[in-house]
C-alpha cells in the first residue's frame, strides 16, 4: 500500500476532525471566534504535517487551545495597552493650558493609534514614551536600526492619516448637525 501524501493526510484529516476541533473552539471561546481558532489550528496543522500522530485528534485539541490561550493573551495585552495609553493622555491634560484643546489632541492621538496595527502602535511608542533611542526601540522589535527607521516613517505616516481620517469624519458630522439645525431654524 502507497503511503498518502502530505496533501492527502492533510485532507483525511481536516475532514475527519475539523467538526470536532470547532466544537472544542466554541465550547471555549463562542461561535464567534470558532472559525478562527479552527482555522488557526489547521494551518498549525499543514506547517507541522510530519509532526501529526496517527491518532490527530487530541494533538489538534492541544494546538487549538495554544491558539487560545494566545488569543486571550494578545487581547489582554490590548487591553492593558488601551489602559496605559488612557493613563498617560490623563496626566497630559491635567498640565495642560487650555483643556478643551488637549482633550481634543488626546483623543485624535488616541483614536489614531487604536487605528493602526500592534506593530505601528509598538513603533511609535517605544520612542516617543518609552524613551528608547532608535538603535535600542530596533534591537526591541528584532531589526537593524535603518529598517527601524523605514518602519517608524510608515508608521508616522498611517497615523496621521488615520487622524486626518478621524479628524475629518467629525468635522463632517459636525458640519451636517450645524446644517440640520440651520435647515430646523430656516423653517420656524
Amino acid at each position: 500500500m502507497i503511503e498518502p501524501g502530505p496533501r492527502d493526510r492533510f485532507t483525511v484529516l481536516y475532514s475527519s476532525c475539523y467538526s470536532s476541533v470547532y466544537a472544542y473552539a466554541v465550547s471555549r471561546a463562542g461561535r464567534q471566534l470558532a472559525e478562527e481558532v479552527a482555522s488557526e489550528t489547521f494551518c498549525v496543522a499543514w506547517r507541522r504535517i510530519d509532526d501529526v500522530p496517527d491518532e490527530a485528534l487530541p494533538w489538534l485539541l492541544g494546538v487549538a487551545r495554544n491558539v487560545l490561550r494566545e488569543s486571550y493573551r494578545a487581547e489582554a495585552r490590548r487591553q492593558s495597552l488601551e489602559d496605559e495609553l488612557s493613563a498617560w493622555g490623563s496626566a497630559t491634560e491635567l498640565t495642560a493650558r487650555d483643556v478643551a484643546e488637549s482633550v481634543t489632541e488626546r483623543a485624535a492621538i488616541l483614536r489614531g493609534l487604536a487605528a493602526l496595527s500592534d506593530e505601528d502602535r509598538e513603533l511609535l511608542t517605544l520612542v516617543a514614551w518609552h524613551g528608547l533611542r532608535a538603535v535600542d526601540a530596533a534591537k526591541v522589535v528584532g531589526c537593524s536600526t535603518a529598517t527601524y527607521f523605514v518602519r517608524l516613517h510608515r508608521a508616522r505616516r498611517r497615523l496621521k492619516r488615520a487622524m486626518a481620517a478621524e479628524t475629518d469624519a467629525i468635522t463632517g458630522a459636525v458640519f451636517s448637525s450645524e446644517s440640520l439645525e440651520s435647515a430646523k431654524e430656516s423653517t420656524r
